[in-house]
């Protein structure tokens, strides 16, 4: 049944407009009775056509939907900076895996070094590609791209959270290691191309986090936040 994202739900009634209403109209060839699922404020709910324009669709809610795609913890990945078409890559991919957040941020290492301001561009383009990826997952909110982030900003949030997880080639405990509950918060850190330097590691590492790693074998810089993302939701129920 085909999924839409609006901003919130008041009452029984709801209302669909601009690209996704033209998609419903005239790509799907939906018609008044017909119908589909709205997703709004982490709930799905079943919905019916009542009437339907080429720039506007109205709907009846019929009745929420128990939603089984979302994962029981909330997971946020920082994501240091990298080549425009691998974090597009890792954004995709750690939405299909259950991400509710993901933070690219700005490190020593990082091939790619745009300013505050340029990368702002780059944040419609992604948040479109974070909400194609929770429609063809079925997730039941669109996850953040959050605007870019120094290391310094990255260390002040982390106090707020559960589990903070660095992935460090430096070396640190195994994902076994640690006891990682089915709810709560977890966050998780990845360098860039090459990595995090000794000194970030030490300022990540005094704000809280964990220094883990994935094993021997060296990943790619888009392979491993979606390994230890998989590896999460495995250990917490969710995969």
């Amino acid at each position: 049944m085909p999924k839409f994202f609006v901003g919130q739900i008041c009452g029984t009634q709801v209302q669909i407009t601009g690209t996704n209403a033209r998609h419903i109209g005239l790509s799907l060839q939906m018609c008044v009775g017909d119908s589909l699922v709205v997703s709004a404020d982490w709930t799905d709910y079943q919905c019916q056509i009542r009437q339907i324009a080429p720039e506007c669709v109205d709907l009846d809610v019929i009745a929420a939907i128990e939603d089984t795609a979302e994962p029981s913890i909330v997971l946020t990945l920082y994501q240091a900076l990298q080549k425009t078409d691998k974090f597009v890559q890792i954004v995709q991919k750690a939405v299909e895996l259950g991400a509710a957040r993901i933070v690219p941020m700005q490190t020593q290492r990082c091939v790619s070094r745009p300013s505050k301001a340029d990368f702002a561009k780059k944040l419609q383009r992604l948040q479109r590609i974070a909400e194609s990826a929770a429609k063809q997952s079925g997730r039941s909110a669109i996850p953040e791209v959050a605007p870019l982030y120094t290391l310094q900003e990255v260390c002040d949030e982390l106090a707020s959270s559960d589990h903070a997880l660095l992935l460090y080639e430096g070396g640190g405990k195994h994902f076994s290691e640690f006891s990682l509950e089915s709810r709560g918060t977890v966050v998780v850190l990845v360098g860039s191309e090459g990595g995090f330097s000794p000194e970030e590691a030490v300022q990540i590492t005094q704000s809280g986090a964990v220094p883990v790693w994935l094993g021997k074998r060296i990943l790619r810089c888009e392979t491993a936040p979606l390994a230890a993302i998989a590896v999460v939701m495995h250990r917490t129920g969710n995969l």
